[in-house]
């Protein structure tokens, strides 16, 4: 069973990582939002599986559970004697993963119930007498759009409909799921935190190209990108949400993706690179899950 190990925990979450900075900007934004993020999210599920199976092995192989179902501890621990750490390190890097996902997924739900703002009918837009400048978008059913006072007054009439228009892609593409998607893959495998950052990067970029063709001007886009990034820097009062001024030092590439857009590549096979690297670790991870209940069937008596 170590070669499921090596292959879905050791070598294709940085291997897929390497992928993904290769095709992040050589795609579409949306796309390889999507791309990128269900590709984490299908290495870290791998991940977590193989982890768990480890666990398990772990288990099985203590005397007094193997007497307990009828099978033989030593058999079981036989299989990977050559590493024996492996399954009890399985196990405390489970127990780690297993607690960033509860606190992601925790952190998620708590930031949806801060931004909760009770809407009359049909009324996706909340505008809060507040002088410091903030304007995000608030998924849910519906989603709306929060703008304080503060970023209204900074922005010309265009660029306040340029900043509407960008958030409102956020919720009529479903970004946060993105977001949470792979935020919830880099808590399986530290070594996907970069697509994690990266999907924010580019669902915000996404949301720029939307803004831009219902406004017709890629220019006022970035206008108003810049203003509103200039007016929220140093700004720590950050309510939770999908934030036109994403933090993280992306604004300038955003900017500049706008006013000097470059043409994707439009190579299928880049798609299917990293589609491809998670499809092979699922099934190299149902193939670790037969192969430990075949162990454990080898491991009764008379077998």
């Amino acid at each position: 069973m170590f070669d499921h190990f090596v292959w879905s925990v050791v070598v294709v979450p940085p291997l897929i990582v390497v992928a993904m900075r290769l095709l992040a900007d050589r795609l579409p934004p949306s796309t390889a939002a999507v791309i990128m993020a269900w590709s984490a999210a299908g290495v870290g599920a791998a991940s977590l599986v193989n982890l768990t199976l480890f666990t398990l092995k772990a288990i099985a192989q203590v005397p007094a559970v193997g007497r307990t179902f009828g099978w033989s501890a030593q058999v079981v621990a036989d299989d990977t004697a050559h590493v024996a750490w492996v399954p009890w390190l399985s196990a405390a890097l489970l127990v780690i993963a297993v607690v960033s996902i509860g606190l992601r997924w925790r952190g998620h739900r708590k930031a949806l119930d801060l931004s909760h703002v009770e809407l009359p009918d049909g009324d996706r837009l909340v505008v809060l007498p507040d002088p410091t400048a903030q304007a995000f978008a608030v998924p849910g059913r519906p989603g709306h759009v929060v703008v304080t006072t503060g970023m209204r007054e900074l922005l010309t009439d265009r660029q306040f409909d340029a900043l509407l228009a960008h958030e409102h892609a956020h919720l009529a593409a479903g970004h946060h799921r993105l977001v949470l998607l792979a935020e919830l893959a880099a808590a399986t495998h530290p070594a996907l935190w970069w697509v994690a950052r990266h999907v924010d990067y580019l669902v915000e970029r996404a949301a720029d190209e939307q803004a831009a063709v219902e406004i017709g001007s890629r220019r006022t886009v970035a206008h108003a990108i810049g203003t509103a990034a200039l007016a929220t820097t140093g700004n720590r009062d950050t309510r939770p949400g999908l934030h036109v001024a994403a933090p993280g030092g992306v604004v300038p590439r955003r900017v500049a993706q706008l006013l000097r857009p470059r043409t994707p590549v439009r190579w299928p096979a880049l798609r299917a690179l990293p589609v491809s690297l998670a499809l092979a670790s699922l099934v190299w991870t149902g193939e670790a899950i037969y192969d430990f209940f075949e162990l454990l069937n080898a491991a009764r008596p008379g077998r």
